[in-house]
């Protein structure tokens, strides 16, 4: 059985998705309106006097130099933000792979965005959130604590995984959506491609396990944003905007759900 969308070209894509979906030139674009966005919400949170609520991801990251930048040149004080970090790998006894490791996603935050921004702006330490493998329950109970999530920023797997919430055609929608932070193996098709897009390919020394931020915590977030554009995503932006809902394809389950924006590349969208 063929599946029609796969065919869609831009103008139909864009015709009538299931989730809304935003075509930015390139990259950069993309990237830009990711940052701004992160900007506006918590200059938005700051004005009201109010904690401002992040899931952060590291996949896309393009946003983050921009944001950055932004941060820095307009002396915007981060001091009343949570960044959650949606995920980490793990190593084969299932703890956190080290910092100086080249796929850990806590590295990847301490060079690129935390150590970028001055000390005076920057998000407290304590409020640098990542699950924790000893102790997932931590991250529900303290997005109950903080009344919620503002805004969560993501990506999407090839098999439409959002964190590492791998695709499952066993459960049910709602058993999918009640899934909470674990500890999980990486699936066959994750594995691939993570390795081809930021590992040059080393599929052997490629992490077996990760944990990750639950669906749940990601659908009950006020806003869901995802960026995308790598050349497979063709594919994946057209299954979520127009194929069935399902867990077997966990974007989809987004359809229907308000304030949730997927943007994309031209490239993508073409």
């Amino acid at each position: 059985m063929t599946h029609a969308y796969y065919g869609y070209d831009r103008r139909k894509l864009l015709k009538a998705p299931k989730i809304p979906l935003e075509v930015g030139k390139d990259k950069e674009t993309v990237f830009r309106a990711i940052a701004d966005e992160m900007v506006d919400e918590i200059q938005r949170k700051a004005a009201l006097g109010d904690t401002c609520v992040f899931i952060c991801p590291v996949g896309p990251v393009g946003q983050y130099p921009f944001f950055v930048e932004r941060v820095n040149r307009e002396n915007i004080s981060l001091k009343h933000c949570w960044f959650i970090n949606m995920d980490e790998y793990l190593d084969d006894e299932k703890n956190w792979v080290p910092t100086d490791h080249p796929l850990s996603f806590r590295g990847f935050m301490d060079r690129v965005v935390y150590s970028q921004i001055r000390p005076e702006l920057n998000v407290p330490e304590e409020r640098r959130v990542f699950p924790d493998p000893q102790n997932p329950a931590y991250i529900p109970e303290l997005i109950e604590r903080l009344g919620g999530v503002d805004v969560c920023f993501g990506g999407i797997g090839i098999n439409g995984h959002l964190a590492f919430n791998e695709a499952d055609p066993s459960k049910t929608p709602e058993e999918f959506i009640s899934l909470k932070t674990r500890v999980l193996p990486i699936s066959p098709e994750t594995r691939p491609a993570n390795a081809i897009g930021d590992f040059g390919g080393n599929l052997e020394d490629m992490p077996k396990y990760c944990i990750t931020i639950g669906f749940h915590e990601i659908y009950h977030a006020r806003k869901i944003r995802l960026g995308v554009f790598r050349d497979w995503h063709r594919a994946v932006i057209r299954r979520a905007a127009y194929g069935e809902r399902t867990a077997a394809f966990p974007v989809s389950l987004l359809q229907g759900r308000d304030d949730v924006l997927i943007r994309m590349t031209e490239m993508v969208a073409q």
